[in-house]
């Protein structure tokens, strides 16, 4: 069937459909009759935490359930003409190269037909649910209702469940459809009130070498200066005209915030620099809540991801999309589901939450997916934090793993771009004086110049810990992570930059939470390739890294954020008064920032980046060792000592772990407790290992591209003059 022409009004339930130019629909797929007691199951829709243990039996029949999101399956062949499509966008050989998309072009010549999503909707509509909208690309269906509905319609209950204390609902099984609707309903994306965590770490009560004296507090100017921001924003490049947004579920805490951070830090000298606080959502009919200052916390997460873009990009316009969450859905992904869909989404997406693929769940997975590969095919750069885990994306903020190697699900699409974590390498090697002033710039920068880099982990695992405490290993009885000094120092724990395979994007686990049974990883992209990169079938993260410690080497960020009742603080006087904290949070923003200039110096939007990183890596030249100098060709700084391996327990890809520790060391219970000792009386003397039986680290840096840093971090200047 061909449609053309004009613009066209229809009903609420297509408003979606309402624009097109001239193009061929997809034939309908929902040809057969819509029989209820015949039905599918949703496989994949259901949290690990619904059990018997943790429930407190099903929610009342009223009770409301908004904004669930219903994600739909493009036809096969058109999923594969939008692939081959995505591919050409960035390759200048290609005819598709920078022919980006629309969110109203990518519905009406990539996704289903209009009738089938009309019928989705009927039948929606049938159980008494409100159906909001649908997105502009075709994609999701966002509706309403009560806990009744949800178990008439898809045949599970909703539960009050209690999880470590915390009360929480969800649904207890998987859903079923009839499966006259399966070939185009992908699955419900969520049906609880579990959300990805902001990766964030407060500055950290504890410092390697605090017996060496003062710690360096990262501020704007240091950033210029160690990743060659200076000579940018020397030559008139600092943002101007670019737009990024920060996607979150709150709002800042104090928007004056942001502002008292651009003028103490001298950012306000860059003309042009705006705050915009939105909440998208009426231009694809999808409503959005002001979350207001957001009683998660996350009101912290908005304030250091729209400082820290501004601090990479002083004169771009800084766009915080917050929507509130709901029972059913994350705030962030209604956010960012609504800016994508508009008609004008920024070219640029920073995102700073995480939650593994494991836990996620197979249909939350793939609406990630779906979503950032539409953000590629409209010509929009998406930055993700990898995570604060190490490795165990399973396990964030836990003393230990337990559940192995696992990674985020929102870093692990081939859609964007995963940021991880780097830590400066000079209180290790002893040359902090080298690299930082002994006095302050009148905005208080102190770094001198480059800094050569390791990777960011504040575990006992960490040999480069280990070894500055004394121990030869950092695991089994006799290890450093076994020991009464680890425990001292508050090192026991999965605190590092995020990397690792996918392995359960899709599929179940047999397990809470631990790669297995059905799981799967996504498929290696075509562009993942060079030095180092593993030859494993699936998408492997970080793609890059950004400084990100809080602060166990002595280096961590300044942020401006005054809410007191969350660890905030008043921002008066010098910043070493203010708050501090690091995480992959801080990086995902900054990177998001360098990619403004890379645009506003290219003069377009650029899509996703990381086809252009690894071709830029595989050119002589471009990557040198992390300790040289900013002013080479170097584009990429391959961090190549250290690793993120963080302390674990149990059986899983854990080594050397033991079940009896009655000994414990004389270590002097300050900082790292030098010196040696052996014993403790912590419970996580393992190390996160490829093996249970061989040592076998989870990660170590290296040459090339590796799973501790990526292709490492940039310099700004040369990645800009390279592009």
């Amino acid at each position: 069937m061909i449609l053309c022409g004009r613009p066209v009004v229809l009903t609420t339930l297509l408003l979606a459909l309402a624009s097109f130019s001239c193009s061929v629909l997809a034939a309908p797929l929902l040809t057969d009759r819509i029989i209820e007691s015949d039905r599918v199951t949703l496989a994949g829709n259901t949290r690990p935490e619904a059990t018997r243990l943790n429930d407190q039996g099903a929610v009342a029949d009223d009770l409301p359930m908004e904004h669930m999101v219903l994600q739909l399956t493009r036809p096969a062949d058109r999923e594969l003409a939008l692939q081959r499509r995505i591919d050409g966008l960035t390759d200048p050989s290609s005819p598709y190269y920078h022919q980006f998309l629309t969110a109203s072009e990518l519905g009406q010549t990539y996704g289903p037909a209009a009738d089938d999503v009309q019928k989705i909707s009927a039948w929606l509509t049938s159980y008494g649910f409100t159906v909001n909208g649908i997105a502009t690309s075709l994609m999701a269906i966002d509706f309403s209702g009560s806990a009744l509905s949800v178990r008439q319609a898809f045949h599970t209950e909703i539960h009050s469940l209690t999880v470590k204390g915390v009360s929480h609902l969800a649904n207890m099984s998987d859903p079923t459809i009839p499966a006259a609707l399966a070939p185009v309903v992908s699955g419900i994306v969520s049906l609880h009130d579990f959300t990805p965590r902001a990766k964030n770490r407060p500055r950290a009560a504890y410092t390697v070498a605090s017996n060496q004296g003062a710690q360096q507090e990262l501020v704007p100017g240091d950033l210029a200066t160690i990743y060659d921001l200076t000579r940018l924003f020397a030559a008139g490049i600092s943002g101007q005209g670019e737009t990024i947004a920060v996607i979150e579920d709150s709002d800042l805490y104090n928007n004056g915030d942001w502002t008292t951070f651009r003028s103490v830090f001298g950012l306000s000298a860059y003309h042009g620099g705006l705050l915009s606080v939105v909440h998208p959502g009426a231009t694809s009919g999808t409503s959005c809540t002001d979350p207001g200052v957001a009683t998660s916390g996350d009101d912290q997460e908005a304030t250091l991801d729209a400082e820290w873009a501004s601090a990479a990009a002083p004169s771009a316009t800084i766009l915080v999309a917050a929507c509130a969450t709901t029972r059913a859905t994350f705030g962030g992904f209604l956010a960012l589901q609504n800016l994508l869909n508009s008609a004008s989404p920024p070219p640029i997406v920073s995102l700073s939450y995480g939650t593994c693929e494991a836990e996620n769940g197979a249909t939350a997975n793939r609406a990630v997916s779906t979503l950032f590969q539409q953000a590629a095919a409209l010509g929009i750069s998406v930055f993700v934090s990898a995570g604060d885990s190490g490795a165990a994306g399973c396990d964030a903020g836990n003393d230990g793993a337990t559940h192995g190697i696992g990674v985020s699900a929102y870093a692990s699409t081939a859609y964007n771009v995963a940021v991880g974590g780097t830590d400066f390498g000079d209180t290790v090697a002893g040359t902090v004086s080298k690299y930082w002033s002994s006095s302050n710039s009148t905005t208080y920068a102190s770094a001198i110049s480059y800094i050569p880099e390791i990777p960011w982990d504040d575990s006992c695992a960490s040999q480069l810990i280990a070894s500055y405490a004394g121990y030869a290993v950092s695991y089994g009885t006799s290890g450093y992570c076994s020991s009464r000094a680890a425990s001292n120092a508050q090192l026991v724990t999965t605190t590092a930059g995020s990397g690792g395979p996918s392995g359960c994007a899709s599929g179940t686990p047999s397990r809470q939470g631990i790669v297995g049974g059905s799981c799967a990883g996504l498929a290696k992209p075509s562009w993942q390739s060079g030095t180092g990169v593993m030859a494993d079938g699936v998408r492997d993260i970080p793609d890059i890294a950004m400084f990100a410690a809080d602060g166990v080497w002595g280096h961590f960020y300044v942020i401006c954020y005054s809410n007191t009742a969350n660890q905030g603080a008043a921002c008066n006087g010098p910043p070493s008064q203010w708050s501090g904290g690091g995480g992959t949070s801080f990086a995902a923003p900054i990177m998001a920032g360098i990619q403004a200039l890379v645009n506003q110096h290219s003069g377009s939007r650029q899509g996703n980046p990381n086809p252009v990183y690894y071709k830029l890596a595989a050119q002589p030249g471009k990557t040198c060792i992390a300790t040289g100098n900013i002013t080479s060709g170097c584009i990429f700084h391959n961090v190549t000592t250290g690793s993120i391996d963080v302390d674990c327990s149990g059986s899983v890809d854990c080594y050397g772990a033991t079940a009896m520790r009655n000994e414990f060391s004389f270590g002097f219970g300050f900082g790292f407790g030098f010196g040696g000792g052996s014993g403790g009386s912590n419970s996580y003397n393992g190390v996160l290992s490829l093996s249970a039986q061989t040592d076998q680290i989870a990660y170590s840096a290296g040459s090339g591209w590796n799973f501790a840093t990526g292709l490492g971090s940039v310099d700004a200047y040369n990645l800009v003059m390279g592009w």
